[in-house]
Order: C-alpha cells, then sequence, then structure tokens
C-alpha cells in the first residue's frame, strides 16, 4: 500500500512540474540567438529633454537626473509621453521594465503616430505590451497603419522569451523607405518591407509615444479579463531612449519629402540599413517560428481576401 501511495505521490508530482514547464516555456525553454545590437549604434535621449508630458501628469515621474520615467495606471488615469520633435524615418527605442503581478487588461505602449496632425488619415506604428490572462504572462502585438486604415488591423502577435518585468528589455523600431522592422533586445521579430503596389506603408512624419492605459475591453482574449484595479498602481518604467530620426521642424524640411527622395539627413538611410542582414534573418525566422501564436496574415476567419501584402 506504501508504494502504490509514493508511486500516486510522484505521478502527481510529475504532472504539476509538467505544467508548470508548459505554462512559462515560452519563457524559460528558448535561448535567443545573435543578433546586431543596433541600439549601440544611436545616442540616447534624456527622457526629461526628449518628451513632455502627453496626460497623466501626475502619474508621471522622471527620475536618475531625467534619464528615467516612470509611467503609472491607477483607478483615475494612465499616462503616457510625448516625443518633443517630429520624425520622418528613424530608429527609435525604449528600455522597458513592465509592471509585475496580475496585469489582465494593462497596456503599455511604444509607438509612434501622427492621429493629432491628421486624424482622418494617419499613420502608426505600433509596439503594444500587453497585459494578459491569470498566468500574468506579458505578450507584444506589431501593428502598422497608414493614410487612416484602422479599419484593416495588422496585428502580429509574440510570447516573450524572458520575463519582462524583472529588469528592463529595448523594443525598438526601425523605419525608413525600405521597410519597417521591430525589435525585440535587437532580435527583428517582424520586417514589414514598403512596396509600391500598395498605399498602407506610414509616409508621414510622426511624434514618438510611451503610454500605460487601460485597455480591458478589448487586450485580454476579447476583454475576458479586465483590468483588476485591487493591484493598482500599475508602474512601468522606461530608460535608455533613443529618437534617431530626420527630425521636421517646419513643413519646408526635407525631412517631408516623399519616401522616393529621402534626406541625406535622414540616420537610417544607409545601405546597413536597407536589407536585414543574414544573421538578423535567421534570428528573426527563429523568433517567427518559436514565438508569434498570431499573425493577421493567417486569419482567414477575419479577411475573406487577404490584404495584398501577405501574398
Amino acid at each position: 500500500m506504501a508504494f502504490l501511495q509514493q508511486k500516486f505521490l510522484f505521478s502527481v508530482l510529475v504532472l504539476i512540474l509538467c505544467f508548470a514547464i508548459e505554462v512559462s516555456s515560452h519563457r524559460r525553454v528558448y535561448k535567443p540567438p545573435s543578433a546586431t545590437p543596433l541600439t549601440s549604434s544611436f545616442p540616447r535621449v534624456p527622457i526629461d529633454r526628449g518628451f513632455s508630458k502627453f496626460f497623466g501628469a501626475p502619474n508621471i515621474q522622471y527620475l536618475s537626473n531625467g534619464s528615467m520615467a516612470t509611467l503609472a495606471l491607477d483607478k483615475n488615469s494612465g499616462s503616457g509621453l510625448v516625443s518633443q520633435g517630429r520624425y520622418y524615418y528613424g530608429f527609435f527605442s525604449a528600455a522597458i521594465k513592465l509592471p509585475a503581478g496580475l496585469s489582465s487588461g494593462v497596456v503599455v505602449a511604444f509607438y509612434l503616430s501622427n492621429a493629432d496632425k491628421f486624424p482622418h488619415n494617419h499613420d502608426e506604428i505600433d509596439i503594444e505590451l500587453l497585459g494578459h490572462d491569470k498566468r500574468n504572462d506579458w505578450v507584444i502585438q506589431t501593428n502598422v497603419y497608414a493614410n487612416g486604415s484602422v479599419s484593416t488591423g495588422r496585428e502580429e502577435k509574440f510570447y516573450l522569451w524572458f520575463d519582462p518585468t524583472k529588469q528592463h528589455h529595448y523594443y525598438s523600431i526601425l523605419w525608413n523607405s525600405y521597410h519597417t522592422v521591430f525589435l525585440v533586445d535587437n532580435i527583428p521579430v517582424r520586417e514589414f518591407i514598403h512596396s509600391k503596389s500598395y498605399s498602407i506603408y506610414p509616409s508621414k512624419p510622426m511624434s514618438v509615444y510611451a503610454t500605460i492605459w487601460d485597455a480591458s475591453d478589448w487586450a485580454t482574449h476579447g476583454g475576458k479579463y479586465p483590468v483588476n484595479y485591487k493591484y493598482a498602481p500599475f508602474v512601468v518604467s522606461f530608460t535608455e531612449m533613443e529618437l534617431s530620426g530626420c527630425e521636421v521642424s517646419n513643413p519646408s524640411s526635407t525631412c517631408s519629402k516623399s519616401s522616393s527622395s529621402p534626406s541625406s539627413l535622414d540616420p537610417v538611410n544607409g545601405p546597413e540599413f536597407s536589407k536585414l542582414s543574414q544573421q538578423q534573418i535567421a534570428a528573426m525566422d527563429w523568433a517567427r517560428r518559436k514565438l508569434m501564436f498570431y499573425s493577421y496574415c493567417n486569419d482567414k476567419p477575419r479577411y475573406k481576401v487577404m490584404p495584398p501584402e501577405c501574398h
């Protein structure tokens, strides 16, 4: 009888261990490949000089002489920063440490947009970090809008291979006339290539935003798990900001010309930024095979006719 009890207990422990491994496998199993450290190629900008408070000012704090900022979401408000400059192409990056604990419905975003200037046909390039379900996991969603195409989402979602609440990790956007590349810790996870055959490529100067807000209605399984303010405030930390783009100071600036003749001031117009290296391609292939769990190009129930870039 004692032997049978020990065998039963051993089986239960094995099942618990297997479940724990399955729940956290996307963080613990995978070791990322090497990739070119683009975040080392551009200067960092003090947050209090490169950004202004966008909304929720009482929930924003500058730390370390302005090199770091914390943004909070509580039951009264979220909070956000906006770049003081507007950019036409560039490399934009932030080291972000996400809120720990139950975070369903919380969204931390680092993105480019010109909705303030073009409310009916704006462009947008999004990195959205979504507080997920009851396992307390965060996932990353990338998206691209152009010319007001907000009715056609181009989302892709990925698990992360690390715990984003333990320390800061890099989330970056490379945007030029050739492609838009989304990177996590310098590993490309998505490349959105510019083609003249369709008009969905962002083409107007944009500001850079860093925000935290309540997206209970959609962020977690279509709103299944709303924000639980019992665990508020939710605090996110931003540091090591990079804003290396062709800054537009007025409408006559050379930066605002068409992508067919980008300005010589564009810091990401060189041949080293026109396409991914073989190392970057291999790293992106790894990320997409191991970590991507949703792409709009595979969502046939959503799209009866697939968007042209999916072909």
